[in-house]
């Protein structure tokens, strides 16, 4: 059995779950050949899969939303990029299917969640499960009539599936399919190198996780300085010119290359960051407090927003907060209203997988 899985190049988010159930599904079905396709740079998708046995197909099947930075879109560029994608996908559809038929086993397509999935599905004769928290169809509705034939596009390619796999944090995803909801989708952490760990162990003040995706989000050193008494954690890949001039604050450390900032969470009090789905899955599981600046022109920040008052320990930043320093470090968190999500949505999106595959194929 072949589960060749498209995760959307949007952003690391996507990656980051879909990397997260394609381990658990290693671990159910360790004679399936297990591919994961994204446009993301392999170097990030080897990361955070950690398992040279899921195979990598380097391939872009949407766009998204091109963002201006971590908080902003770029609603022309998006257009532009749409119109471009659409001119390319024929050729890497071809291309995918040939490989595929060159494998010879049956597949099965999952989609995370780029619309181009159900044409590749088609051309293959392949079932295809969905699993994602919105539809590119639920962000270009809001948008105007530039977008509109992209989420009536995108709309009818989801209907073509078999099953959702519904994730929280969810928008509308109206597509009339059987549906399976799920927990927090998000990695287990792994261990740090050993002298990392001797020094964050030893740090008296607070560790503060510092997040923003995968572009990162230029900040002033001065606005660490303002926090003293706390010591932050900043991944250096997000943005290799602002490392290099954080590099030599006394309270901030840079995190290397080969760690995600989930391995490292669960050491920390808090988390500074934006509206990001893994990044709410992974602080959720592990505890840790919130804080979260709002943005606003992509629908699933209102979800997201929306789940982390219901479900996380948090506190909400304005962007200008962000930019002042005012991160309300010194403040205790907001308790959520509901109760805490399971924390085993990987392994029951695998399971259901499994379970799918045995009862129909």
């Amino acid at each position: 059995m072949l589960i060749y899985l498209c995760s959307s190049s949007h952003g690391y988010g996507h990656a980051a779950r879909d990397a997260a159930v394609m381990q658990r599904l290693r671990r159910l079905r360790p004679e399936w050949t297990l591919v994961m396709s994204s446009g993301l740079p392999s170097p990030v998708l080897t990361l955070l899969l950690g398992d040279t046995a899921i195979q990598q197909r380097i391939c872009q099947w949407d766009v998204g939303m091109v963002q201006a930075d971590a908080l902003g879109v770029d609603c022309a560029a998006t257009l532009s990029a749409l119109d471009q994608l659409e001119q390319r996908l024929p050729h890497l559809i071809e291309a995918e299917i040939n490989w595929l038929a060159s494998q010879g086993q049956p597949v099965l397509i999952v989609g995370d969640i780029p619309p181009a999935a159900a044409a590749l599905a088609q051309r293959l004769d392949a079932p295809l499960v969905w699993m994602s928290n919105f539809g590119w169809d639920d962000i270009y509705g809001p948008l105007g009539a530039a977008f509109q034939r992209w989420a009536d596009a995108a709309t009818e390619s989801y209907r073509c599936g078999d099953l959702l796999l519904r994730c929280p944090f969810d928008l509308a995803m109206n597509w009339g399919l059987p549906e399976r909801r799920l927990g927090l989708v998000c990695a287990s952490p792994r261990s740090v190198p050993a002298d990392l760990e001797v020094f964050l162990d030893a740090q008296d003040a607070p560790l503060v996780l510092v997040g923003f995706g995968g572009l990162g989000l230029s900040l002033s050193r001065d606005l660490f300085q303002i926090w003293p008494n706390h010591h932050f954690l900043l991944p250096a890949s997000a943005d290799a010119l602002q490392a290099h001039k954080l590099a030599a604050l006394p309270n901030l450390t840079l995190l290397p290359d080969e760690l995600r900032p989930v391995d490292v969470l669960g050491r920390c009090s808090r988390f500074i960051g934006k509206p990001g789905f893994s990044s709410f899955c992974e602080a959720m599981a592990q505890g840790v407090g919130m804080h979260v600046v709002e943005r606003s022109e992509f629908a699933e920040a209102s979800a997201l927003m929306a789940g982390l008052r219901r479900h996380g320990q948090h506190r909400c930043l304005s962007r200008q907060e962000l930019d002042a320093g005012a991160w309300q470090l010194d403040q205790p968190l907001m308790a959520p209203s509901d109760a805490p999500l399971s924390s085993s949505g990987a392994s029951e999106a695998a399971q259901a997988l499994v379970n799918w595959v045995e009862d129909h194929l």
